[in-house]
């Protein structure tokens, strides 16, 4: 028998009329804009970013770098991709954050995929992307955004809330469980 659970996530809103900080990186951060070339780039941060996480689970794309890349390819291949709102963060070894942006058939700036591997996380990057997409939405002329956030992702939840997003809708994702793997498999007896 198959066992589900729920995973708790939150809708949020912005209105992008309001005014809002610059998005700025710390020193030894730099911008990278969307370039097809990047594609690749983009998917290998993805995959970092979201190894072992919640969302792995609830998006199973995220789990695997050949997902990230098809997923990167479905959603810059959409007539509502955004590449003004679609951004890397860099250090000059690697990128380290990565964000999409994608506009829905309402005309809103949908934010997709933000996320920062788990070693540069704390710097500030994740509001520094956000910001970023959002003044690519803002550029394209979008006057709401949205994001989808799990709930149990208090920091993520408080960025958001700071920034002024609002909460305006409940979805609970459903979860495949995955049945735990016996201490004893593959000893032998």
């Amino acid at each position: 028998m198959r066992q589900v659970k729920y995973v708790k996530r939150h809708r949020m809103e912005l209105d992008l009329r309001h005014p809002r900080p610059p998005a700025e990186v710390p020193p030894g951060y730099f911008w990278l804009p969307w370039n097809p070339q990047l594609l690749d780039a983009h998917a290998r941060v993805l995959a970092a970013c979201f190894a072992g996480e919640t969302d792995a689970e609830v998006f199973p794309c995220l789990a695997t770098l050949q997902g990230c890349r098809d997923l990167m390819a479905a959603i810059t291949g959409r007539p509502g991709f955004c590449p003004a709102a679609t951004w890397l963060v860099a250090t000059p070894d690697c990128p380290v954050g990565t964000v999409q942006g994608l506009l829905d058939e309402s005309g809103y700036g949908g934010v997709q995929n933000l996320g920062v591997v788990a070693d540069a996380r704390g710097a500030g990057l994740g509001r520094a992307l956000l910001l970023r997409c959002l003044e690519g939405f803002a550029a394209a002329g979008v006057g709401r955004a949205f994001l989808e956030v799990t709930a149990a992702n208090a920091p993520a939840v408080r960025v958001y809330r700071r920034l002024g997003f609002r909460s305006y809708k409940t979805i609970y994702r459903e979860v495949a469980v995955r049945p735990p793997v016996p201490d004893h498999v593959g000893v032998g007896v």
